[in-house]
């Protein structure tokens, strides 16, 4: 067995850290180390001291229901994040961040290479969760989900500075591929990616994804009639990371801005 790259490594023991629960005075401190240090807006959650683990305020519940919009046309941002780069793919390629494209066949993986071909000239959105953002994932729009394809792969960073710099970052990264359709039979491909210190990327409806794991080739799950409504959660990161979107031609118009700040439930486009 192949042995694992010092990214999953690392996210691996600092995920045994975040995981564990200290004695109660001693995990204060820690948890408000960890707001102050990064920024938290608590505003929306319990009091940092009432978690139990550092895992538990990163993936941390919100207390306070989000409005989402009336308009049933629009598509909702699913995460706390930041807009790195969106756009249109072509000749099979999407930006990572302007001036660094890469090959969404290779993304998608080989369980997913019509998906790929369906999304040529459709439009693509980059949503980008730093360490402070709020780390759980919801649908952007009501999906019917086909398919789930979980590729292991390293744990680089996906701040800017590596984005502006590592070729194919998301392609090398630990993903998770989500082939879905909406309600107008119009293809939607949702991808999580894996970032350093990400110990996992839990999906709620597929228990069977186990990431930073020993698992090393691809796994692959079909579904049928499996439907999530938007705004539904469908799972969260254990730490800070990113989300892709891909949308076939014509099924949405994207109304984002490149390094836009956008909330859960914030409209981010709409559906034709």
């Amino acid at each position: 067995m192949a042995k694992k790259h010092f990214t999953s490594v690392i996210s691996e023991l600092f995920g045994k850290f975040a995981s564990k629960r200290f004695p109660s005075i001693m995990q204060h401190i820690i948890n408000a180390a960890y707001v102050k240090l990064m920024g938290l807006d608590m505003s929306e959650f319990r009091a940092p001291a009432t978690y139990e683990s550092l895992n538990a305020l990163f993936t941390r519940v919100l207390e306070k229901e989000r409005i989402l919009p009336d308009d049933p046309k629009a598509v909702i941002s699913g995460v706390d994040g930041r807009i790195t780069d969106y756009g249109t793919v072509k000749e099979g390629r999407a930006y990572q961040i302007k001036g660094m494209s890469y090959d969404i066949e290779t993304l998608f993986g080989a369980h997913h290479q019509a998906a790929a071909k369906w999304i040529e000239g459709g439009e693509f959105m980059n949503f980008y969760l730093s360490p402070k953002d709020y780390h759980r994932y919801h649908m952007p729009m009501t999906l019917k989900i086909h398919a789930l394809t979980h590729i292991p792969g390293k744990l680089y960073p996906v701040n800017l500075p590596l984005l502006r710099n590592k070729k194919d970052l998301f392609i090398e990264n630990e993903r998770v591929v989500i082939e879905c359709e909406d309600e107008q039979g119009r293809l939607h491909v949702l991808v999580l990616v894996g970032a350093l210190n990400v110990g996992k990327m839990v999906v709620s409806f597929e228990p069977r994804v186990q990431t930073n794991s020993d698992i090393r080739e691809p796994q692959h799950y079909t579904y049928d009639g499996l439907r999530l409504k938007r705004g539904e959660l469908f799972g969260w990161f254990e730490m800070g990371s990113t989300i892709l979107t891909f949308s076939q031609k014509g099924a949405i118009v994207p109304e984002v801005a490149v390094n836009q700040k956008v909330s859960f439930g914030d409209i981010v486009g709409y559906l034709q």
